[in-house]
């Protein structure tokens, strides 16, 4: 008897037991902490990347190499999906589905960026930069974060400016040596206010492409000739429709990867700095990577005998410098002159 009466009171304070544990009484607030920090932390991440080049390209590889990144620094619970050669969107049309985050992370050239912020035309200035050093010094430092909190105003976060090279002219009309050989021509820009004044300024017409149709326009004849990397003019097959290239190294051709402002804001703060070092890490790949990638495809060239190719002697680079000041004053009272006065401080440091 003795026994059932300590089993039947044992069942009776454990139901108390768990009614007042699990469900009988609510705990203040103070009782216990909730890290907001890593609310969500266990719950997958899908970001989707959209891109508008080749997956062998400078921009394909590191994106390829970032989503990679992403999934070994979370274990898995983000996951970069990557849609390269404009599958998703062409490039302007990724500014919106940003907005609406139709996707995640976009990858957009500088001069498409220039669309939606005019800070940004001082990247299309040409001749801006002297050398890949400070060009990276300029992505680093002041100048590249007065451009992203600028285009935060737009709902857009930037995460990184990543590279590619410098650009070189091609036409199929004449090799170019100074500023007057361009005059006539029609040549293929981005949509950057600064890119077709720099042409019109040079007595030619600028008209604007999406990249994706930069082979056939040059093979139709529609233009006669363009701007781009050295990586971009070999591996997406633009020298066989040229006869004349320039190593002009006069403008620099570069992306910002950008993420939704308020997408970025609800990821929990521990994957944030996952993404944010797996993007560190493969900036860093990616500047050392695009530098050799120019190098190995202007030998490529060479050894194609396929365009005939001429590099800007000193002499003609300053030519080429004096001749675009008019413009340079035209875009700084523009623009203002805080981001001109920052890249100046840059070439005397450098």
């Amino acid at each position: 008897m003795k026994g059932l009466i300590t089993t039947i009171s044992f069942l009776v304070l454990g139901a108390f037991a768990a009614i007042y544990i699990g469900f009988g009484f609510e705990r203040s607030e103070d009782d216990y902490a909730i890290d907001e920090e890593l609310d969500g932390i266990n719950e997958k991440i899908v970001l989707i990347f959209s891109h508008v080049v080749a997956e062998n390209t400078p921009k394909g590889l590191a994106a390829s190499r970032f989503a990679n990144l992403v999934r070994e620094k979370t274990d898995g619970w983000v996951e970069v999906q990557v849609f390269p050669n404009g599958l998703l969107y062409e490039a302007q049309e990724e500014f919106d589905a940003l907005k609406e985050n139709e996707v995640h992370l976009i990858a957009p050239a500088l001069s498409e960026v220039t669309v939606h912020d005019p800070n940004w035309m001082i990247m299309d200035m040409p001749y801006l930069f002297k050398d890949e050093a400070m060009v990276r010094a300029a992505f680093d430092g002041e100048v590249g974060e007065i451009l992203f909190e600028s285009l935060s105003n737009q709902g857009f976060h930037g995460l990184t400016f990543w590279d590619n090279g410098f650009k070189q002219f091609t036409n199929n009309v004449r090799p170019i040596r100074k500023p007057e050989d361009v005059e006539n021509l029609s040549m293929r820009v981005m949509p950057s206010e600064a890119l077709i004044d720099t042409y019109q300024y040079l007595g030619a017409s600028a008209h604007v492409y999406s990249f994706n149709e930069v082979y056939e326009i040059l093979s139709g004849g529609t233009v006669d000739g363009t701007e781009n990397t050295l990586s971009n003019i070999f591996s997406k097959g633009f020298y066989r429709q040229q006869e004349y290239m320039t190593v002009s190294n006069h403008s620099y051709l570069g992306y910002a990867v950008l993420m939704n402002e308020s997408f970025w804001d609800t990821i929990p703060a521990e994957h944030q700095q996952s993404i944010e070092e797996a993007m560190k890490e493969t900036t860093e790949w990616l500047r050392n990577h695009s530098t050799q990638l120019n190098k190995e495809m202007l030998k490529k060239l060479e050894d194609s005998e396929k365009i005939v190719i001429h590099e800007l002697t000193e002499e003609e680079r300053r030519a080429w410098q004096e001749h675009f000041a008019p413009l340079y004053e035209k875009y700084e009272e523009q623009i203002g002159n805080e981001l001109f006065e920052k890249v100046r401080q840059l070439e005397k440091a450098s």
